[in-house]
């Protein structure tokens, strides 16, 4: 069995790993490249491996950063199987349809401004290839161990990340390869823990928080309804970068099980996102894959997903009515990292307003927008245009959606024999600190993936 690492290896998106195993060559995900206009620009440049060539793909979950690069491969020649989780089978087409949409609009409006001469932008994938990837899909449950291919097995066990989140188990030769996915805290609402894997010959982990322990999630509520009490006494709106699959939700989530302690009553709450309906309207079809307190949530008053006063805005017009609001207002929008989407316009009628309140709930790359606020930026472009950075900026680790470095060594000290260990989806300093940690602990070397790196197993 050898693995050979193309994306998200020193970096924490582009998701991208080749296993060949018994004759057969498996890819691991096929994420989009995002941060700044030149790595996502990256996206567009050939596999390096030929796409016709590639008898199998499979998905651990259904962000983009681990899907975005699907359509683009079926389109360059793959016609194989892909296989993932039921959930993010239905998560699927949903995200990317969103993200060829983006990417359609992004090209007509570069064409619109191109100068003579210039060459005609392209999307990355229009909606026609998304539907060209679907005919492709083929929906697993969760411990079901599948023949894929000749002398190739796979299994995939609930990684607690998103909604139909997996870590893969992969056989063939002889050799087992597990594969992490992404990895979330014990403890998140509305999903499981995730799943413990007792033996492997290869295991392939992330470490997006490697070099870090989240805050205590207790005292991470508890600093988020302390926003909220401060942008209503001065009268501002509450502004919430956030991914449309998994965070948006257990935002909701929160505000339902907090609804009297944070007085959310007295708030207009919108989820300003076209997918939105459709992402809840599967996590209500997926409800067996909650855990307990979930499920008593879901059961009590009032429901995530039916707050009072929640609007879910679907038209553009809708989103734009949002920003005549100037005050007792909560919005959550995509992007999750700030690079895009609705949240962009919301920042640029309000981002220069002293009472305004932006809440960075998740992981921020370099190179995005999300992440210059977060390292302190006072000036920022949005839209081709300069705005003063006066808005409060607040970051609260602890709802990340990826376990830290506690979480990550305890899943790995899982593992008996303390097999090879390759760390991926992670930038440098957190994978080295990581690195150190584990290979003092458990006596092994541990391997930084690079693009082009490959091991055997």
């Amino acid at each position: 069995m050898r693995i050979r690492f193309h994306g998200a290896a020193g970096d924490v998106t582009g998701s991208m790993h080749l296993v060949e195993v018994a004759g057969k060559r498996v890819l691991l995900d096929c994420g989009m490249i995002q941060g700044g206009r030149e790595a996502e620009a990256r996206n567009f440049e050939a596999f390096p491996f030929e796409p016709s060539r590639i008898d199998a793909l499979v998905l651990s979950h259904a962000h983009i950063d681990h899907i975005g690069r699907v359509p683009r491969l079926v389109w360059q020649g793959f016609n194989g199987p892909i296989f993932i989780q039921e959930a993010g089978a239905d998560l699927l087409p949903v995200m990317l349809m969103d993200a060829a949409s983006l990417s359609e609009s992004d090209a007509d409006r570069a064409n619109r401004k191109r100068k003579a001469g210039e060459p005609e932008a392209m999307p990355l994938f229009t909606r026609d290839d998304v539907r060209d990837v679907l005919a492709h899909v083929k929906p697993l449950r969760y411990d079901a161990r599948t023949q894929i291919l000749p002398g190739v097995e796979i299994a995939f066990r609930d990684a607690g990340h998103i909604l139909g989140s997996s870590i893969v188990e992969l056989w063939g030769d002889g050799r087992k390869l597990v594969f992490s996915g992404d990895l979330g805290p014990e403890g998140t609402p509305i999903l499981r823990d995730p799943a413990t894997i007792r033996e492997a010959d290869l295991v392939l982990m992330e470490s997006t928080y490697g070099d870090r322990n989240h805050r205590d999630r207790l005292d991470t509520i508890r600093e988020f309804g302390q926003i909220l009490d401060a942008a209503w006494n001065e009268r501002g709106k509450v502004l919430i970068p956030a991914f449309a699959v998994g965070r948006s939700q257990e935002l909701l989530y929160w505000f339902a099980k907090h609804w009297d302690e944070w007085n959310l009553s007295r708030w207009r709450i919108f989820i300003d996102s076209p997918m939105a309906a459709k992402v809840i309207g599967i996590y209500d079809r997926h409800e067996e894959l909650f855990d307990d307190d979930a499920r008593a949530v879901w059961k009590a008053w009032p429901h995530p997903f039916r707050l009072p006063n929640l609007h879910i805005t679907e038209s553009t017009e809708q989103s734009m009515a949002i920003n005549r609001i100037q005050d007792g207002a909560i919005v959550i929008a995509g992007s999750g990292m700030a690079n895009g989407g609705r949240i962009l316009h919301h920042f640029r009628h309000n981002i220069d307003r002293r009472n305004t309140h932006i809440v960075f709930v998740g992981y921020q790359s370099e190179g995005t927008l999300g992440r210059r606020l977060v390292d302190g930026a006072k000036w920022v472009r949005i839209h081709g245009h300069d705005h003063r950075v006066a808005a409060r900026i607040h970051t609260v680790g602890g709802l990340s959606a990826h376990t830290d470095q506690r979480g990550l060594m305890a899943w790995y000290g899982a593992f008996e024999g303390s097999p090879p260990l390759a760390l991926v989806h992670g930038e440098d300093k957190a994978r080295e600190a990581l690195a150190g940690e584990i290979g003092e602990r458990h006596g092994i070397e541990v391997l930084l993936a690079r693009p082009g790196m490959s091991v055997e197993v």
